[in-house]
């Protein structure tokens, strides 16, 4: 029996060392398969390479759900796949969603008595179950909420900055319209994830219409003077 700790990143800017280091944590001899730039489909060449040779008893292990998929009806096609193979998952993020915690709802069920009560009891098991399967359809789909989400505050936060007047990014032959640092400053402090929130670097660039140069001068000045 083989355990896998599956790391995946959608974008160059992210770093999976935190997810290897998580995962190893709680396997130490666990086999890291990672795997970069992809998107929300589970259309990657690792992660087909594992699914294809994976086996009962194998244990599949994920920093969060959204690193399985972030597509709420494939991810749980796939869950529901590998579980019914006799594959363990886990989630570190989300335990409450791993196959042990849905093989014991599937059997701690209500035991049957043998007596016309069972008709009932057996409507009660069914509904336990379908309980189990609707919780791990909707870690799935908040996983694919929160990447909506994030595509829609940035188009909404360049949109904004339009009809204010900001000029969003540079003109070819022309120097970028940079604000003042403290106001600069003020704007990673609110948008980027590394201090109050949850955009990557890339899109706070974008937003914020700073040269590249910049946005890492004020980032790298905003952590040494702790400004968070």
């Amino acid at each position: 029996m083989c355990v896998y700790l599956y790391c995946r990143i959608s974008r160059k800017k992210q770093n999976i060392d935190r997810q290897v280091r998580n995962l190893t944590a709680l396997y130490p001899q666990g086999i890291v398969i990672k795997e970069a730039y992809t998107g929300t489909k589970i259309d990657r060449p690792e992660w087909n390479k594992l699914y294809k040779k994976v086996k009962t008893g194998d244990t599949i292990a994920f920093d969060s759900v959204s690193r399985m998929s972030r597509d709420a009806e494939e991810g749980f096609k796939t869950y529901e796949a590998l579980f019914n193979k006799g594959v363990d998952l886990v989630f570190l993020n989300e335990p409450y969603v791993n196959t042990s915690t849905f093989k014991n709802a599937l059997n701690n069920g209500v035991p049957m008595t043998g007596t016309n009560v069972d008709c009932i009891l057996e409507g009660v098991n069914k509904f336990l179950m379908e309980l189990a399967k609707e919780q791990i359809r909707l870690a799935f789909q908040q996983a694919q909420k929160e990447v909506d989400d994030l595509h829609t505050r940035v188009s909404q936060g360049i949109e904004t900055a339009r009809l204010n007047g900001k000029q969003i990014g540079g003109k070819t032959g022309s120097k970028y319209n940079v604000k003042k640092s403290a106001e600069a400053k003020a704007q990673i402090k609110k948008y980027s994830k590394d201090f109050d929130g949850t955009l990557n670097d890339t899109e706070v660039i974008t937003l914020t219409g700073i040269s590249r140069k910049t946005y890492y001068k004020y980032k790298k000045e905003m952590k040494e003077t702790a400004i968070i």
